[in-house]
């Protein structure tokens, strides 16, 4: 059987799996039948760069594309990733949410398309691309320019229609054949009805009746806990009656699909068909509070929807799902179709997406204030999860003239999740667009404003960053916004710092927490800036001071439950460990700095840490080691922006780095090291370094590495406007 990748080097593969990398779900039920497709999909796969499955809505598509892809998965040295679009209603996102997909967290001021064609220049893996049919167009032509663009990469599309591009392959996925049919229905009813016999004959007619149509079979599957086969047949073909003569000019297995979803919509009590209506106002997953807030009316009572949702989940029409933010549902995309038709024939809707938007709002207000609490973790997967109904939420804010405000309070508010979960691309897009209305609402405005400075910094658009935090240190200071016009000083003082103009961003930051001490704020943005100060003294040569303020942060940390700003203060702790000769201290530290901004998805943060981390090996005797995570961190950084911010401060311990570990292991033998390292992606080198022993060790060197506290001069670096972000990930 061909390779569909040519044999990559060990490190290419992830150490903590032993496989190649990916995203592609485990499968919670078994897959049945298909044999013919999968062969024939495989050969197509080794033959074409874009393959396409097409077919109605529930012939099974998505299902066929993920069994296979997870059969494929370790024959790409890259791996295999699922790109899921059927919850992605805007054109405008679609290069963010391929990168999303691609765990691709870009720092940088690149257009995301940008960071997608370098990202997979270099790679070879299976991209599955999954429900595009109403992205058809945009879709193609990101799948074409892709394609020219990384020789590594083959898609696997599954939708509707074919994208119509040069080289592609379309499979049409017909219906099941009767053998694959009946197993289906059988494995479905056995999973309702443990010990489910039945004579083969009836479930043949069922199968028949249904034509073979996998999503029609799952939810005839599901009405055996009231009806028995033969039951399901009779109101089947009393259904089928009724309903195949009122669509005319329809294919029959389109009838037939409409039929079955149509039979189980007429067997739903009214407030579940009320509900099923409803719930398509959300997009991906949701939760039963969402569902609760949004969804209920004098109809629907609020205590009454959990068991209408119950009722929703063992029919088959609801899907429940355990993931990091608990438990949520959603619903296949044929099935949210079929009631999205129901809800736009009521005066209900726009009633109901107002609610949608209100309580996403209303979510992402009580997550910033949780932010700063022991559950941070809990809050950055529960952002995660509610990615796509806030996306909705933003949308529909933005596009209503009264409602601009909401959408720049919304973009400004999520400020904890663009900067501390690896997304400035995707919030600088929103922020920019909220930036681009006039609201007639000066502290939404404003809120939106320094954070787009913020964002900006750590994007390393000079220009941008100035000219909103500018604008909004005026207006603050016009309307009287104390806490707009801290936040934007202290922002500013942070573009001084990467700038290398370390008495300005020590004066600045300095003014902006006795603003913060004046107004009684503190939360996460606050800690920050005392580090962010602490890192404008410590490279000045007052690294006691910079100790000082960390330690500091380190105790109210703890008693927040706050990580995300620990980290950073454990970076500093790190860096001064060091320059006194304490390298175990400084592993200690950047160790469990790396591991709280890599379960962050923060880059800045992590490739920060392993910098310094290559040094403090180095010290440790291990040239090699430490060329081999410099090469890593050298990998990292173009998603992050310019290597080091272009800051003589930043570099100068990569420099002493690379020129003690050439000194000693030869240019050549240096080189060999880098290059390995730029094999590894973030997570191989998170677990190389947290999970010691699989890499190849060497024996230990001379440990005379001199140390620096601080550079010889305070002149800024050469091309201050080329800094690439802020140390406050």
């Amino acid at each position: 059987m061909r390779r569909f990748s040519r044999p990559g080097p060990a490190s290419h593969h992830s150490p903590a799996r032993g496989r190649a990398p990916g995203n592609v779900p485990v499968e919670l039920d078994r897959f049945v039948g298909r044999a013919d497709e999968l062969a024939a999909l495989e050969r197509q796969l080794a033959a074409a760069r874009l393959v396409t499955l097409t077919g109605l809505g529930g012939v099974g598509k998505s299902r066929l594309a993920l069994h296979s892809a997870a059969i494929l998965q370790d024959r790409f040295c890259d791996g295999v990733w699922l790109v899921e679009l059927s919850a992605l209603r805007e054109p405008h996102l679609l290069d963010h949410a391929v990168a999303e997909a691609l765990a691709l967290a870009d720092h940088t001021g690149r257009p995301p398309r940008a960071a997608l064609r370098d990202h997979l220049a270099d790679r070879e893996l299976l991209l599955v691309v999954d429900g595009y049919e109403h992205l058809v167009e945009a879709c193609a032509e990101l799948t074409a320019e892709l394609l020219c663009h990384a020789p590594g990469l083959r898609v696997l599309a599954a939708g509707r229609r074919p994208l119509g591009l040069p080289g592609e392959y379309n499979l049409p996925v017909p219906p099941m054949n009767t053998a694959d049919a009946t197993a289906l229905f059988t494995a479905r009813a056995v999973s309702v009805l443990p010990g489910f016999t039945t004579a083969e004959a009836a479930v043949t007619a069922l199968c028949d009746r249904l034509d073979g149509i996998p999503l029609a079979l799952e939810l005839a599957a599901g009405r055996l806990r009231a009806l028995s086969v033969d039951q399901v047949v009779h109101r089947l073909d009393d259904r089928f009656r009724l309903l195949t003569g009122t669509v005319r000019g329809g294919l029959p297995r389109h009838r037939t699909l409409r039929c079955a979803i149509g039979w189980s919509h007429e067997l739903c009590t009214p407030e579940e068909r009320l509900l099923w209506a409803r719930l398509t106002v959300f997009a991906g997953q949701f939760d039963l509070d969402a569902v609760e807030y949004v969804c209920s009316g004098p109809e629907l009572p609020a205590d009454e929807l959990l068991d209408v949702v119950g009722e929703l989940v063992a029919q088959s029409v609801l899907v429940r799902e355990d993931t990091a933010a608990g438990v949520r549902y959603r619903m296949l995309d044929t099935v949210r179709d079929y009631g999205a038709g129901w809800l736009a024939a009521t005066p209900d809707g726009e009633r109901l997406r107002r609610r949608h938007r209100d309580w996403y709002v209303g979510l992402a207000t009580w997550c910033e204030l949780d932010w700063f609490s022991p559950r941070q973790a809990e809050i950055a997967a529960r952002i995660d999860a509610e990615l796509p109904n806030l996306r909705i939420a933003l949308e529909q804010s933005l596009e209503s003239t009264d409602d601009v405000h909401l959408g720049q309070y919304l973009a400004g508010t999520l400020w904890f999740y663009w900067v501390g979960c690896g997304r400035l691309s995707e919030g600088r897009h929103w922020l920019d667009r909220a930036l681009e209305l006039e609201s007639g609402h000066d502290d939404a405005r404003l809120k939106a404003l320094w954070v787009t400075g913020h964002v900006a910094v750590l994007q390393g658009d000079t220009v941008g960053a100035l000219g909103a935090l500018q604008e909004c240190r005026e207006e603050a200071e016009r309307t009287g916004n104390a806490t707009a016009a801290a936040y934007a000083l202290h922002r500013t003082g942070c573009l001084a710092l990467v700038c290398d103009d370390m008495p300005r961003a020590e004066t600045l930051l300095r003014g902006a927490l006795a603003r913060y001490r004046e107004m009684g704020e503190l939360n996460s943005n606050v800690l920050m800036g005392q580090v962010e100060l602490a890192l404008a003294v410590a490279f000045q040569g007052q690294l006691e001071d910079a100790v000082r303020l960390c330690e500091d942060v380190r105790q109210v940390c703890g008693d927040h439950g706050e990580r995300w700003t620990l980290a950073y203060a454990q970076f500093v702790l790190a860096f001064a460990a060091w320059s006194r000769g304490e390298d175990g201290r400084a592993r200690a530290l950047l160790e469990e700095c790396l591991a709280i901004d890599h379960s962050f998805h923060d880059l800045l943060g992590a490739v920060l840490a392993i910098e310094l981390l290559a040094l403090v090996t180095l010290g440790e005797g291990d040239a090699e080691e430490a060329a081999v995570l410099q090469g890593a961190a050298g990998r990292i950084w173009p998603s992050v922006g310019l290597p080091l911010f272009g800051s003589r401060y930043y570099n100068q311990p990569h420099e002493l780095c690379e020129q003690q570990a050439r000194a000693r292991l030869g240019a050549a033998r240096y080189e060999h090291c880098l290059r390995t390292g730029g094999r590894l992606d973030l997570d191989a080198t998170v677990a190389r370094i947290l999970q010691p022993g699989s890499p190849e060790g060497t024996a230990p060197g001379p440990r005379g590495v001199v140390r620096i506290a601080a550079p010889p001069t305070n002149q800024p670096a050469a091309s201050p406007s080329a800094s690439g972000g802020e140390t406050a990930g």
